[in-house]
């Protein structure tokens, strides 16, 4: 069976007409603030509709795009905000579809994983429709086209677990996605304030911490944050933002962040 992840919310979170869809992508990363940087690993973005975060998503996809033509795969860490589980879920659909056409999948890394055993599971109920990785695509199809997907969805599990088994897969040429919003609901002044205290403790590596906050991606990010932390990447905040930047009601906001992850050279054993 030729197994093809179709679009969940597109039309919802994204527009679902192919041309729209792509002119706003387009805009969105034209008009970026932060230059193409080839010794960017690891990114965290955001996942909410492009209304509210496309432009913090877009400083993140253009710093990446200096890896377009380059990039062997792009490893994509998200959590599954309707099913739960234990571990970390794989499924191998050939390929994953947007209105903009389809993203293939490394199917043989994720069976590499899945042969690993816990915590990776096959187990597809997570990924129907769940929008954490989907809203993603539509702009690493323009900003990396062409670049292969490894997408994972995390249920509950240790971040240094899951890190210390991705760690022996990861090449020169893949890249880290991990998809996360901040605190979600509060007065805009009291969502700031928490949001700044995550981004501290994600800018200082401290994996742990970031496991802790107020994030619904906060073990996909953690994860990025324990293998940058044994990789020595260095982390970089490019772009935050809440969702009354766009929305105007500052009373119940979401908060929004796109932090780079660049190499730096010699890089610590993972501890």
């Amino acid at each position: 069976m030729d197994l093809v992840r179709p679009p969940a919310v597109a039309g919802y979170f994204y527009p679902s007409e192919p041309a729209r869809l792509r002119q706003e992508v387009e805009r969105l990363l034209q008009e970026a603030q932060a230059a193409p940087d080839p010794g960017v690993r690891g990114l965290l973005a955001p996942h909410a509709g492009y209304f509210y975060c496309g432009k913090v998503m877009a400083e993140g996809f253009r710093a990446l795009s200096a890896w377009r033509g380059k990039a062997k795969r792009i490893f994509l860490l998200g959590p599954s905000h309707f099913v739960p589980f234990l571990g970390v879920a794989f499924y191998p659909y050939r390929a994953w579809a947007t209105p903009l056409g389809e993203v293939a999948v490394d199917l043989e890394g994720g069976r590499r994983l899945g042969e690993k055993g816990p915590p990776f599971l096959t187990y597809e109920e997570p990924f129907r429709e769940e929008h954490s990785l989907e809203v993603l695509l539509p702009f690493l199809q323009l900003a990396l086209p062409g670049t292969p997907i490894l997408p994972l969805l995390f249920g509950e599990v240790d971040p240094q677990e899951v890190a210390e088994a991705l760690l022996p897969e990861l090449g020169e040429e893949d890249l880290v996605v991990a998809s996360s919003d901040l605190s979600h609901y509060h007065p805009d002044p009291v969502a700031r304030k928490r949001d700044a205290s995550t981004l501290e403790k994600a800018l200082a590596l401290d994996a742990e911490g970031v496991a802790e906050a107020e994030a619904c991606g906060r073990l996909p990010w953690a994860t990025l944050t324990a293998l940058a932390q044994g990789l020595g990447w260095r982390p970089r905040l490019l772009a935050y933002a809440t969702s009354a930047e766009a929305s105007h009601e500052a009373s119940r906001v979401v908060g929004y962040a796109a932090v780079a992850y660049l190499l730096e050279e010699d890089p610590p054993a993972l501890r």
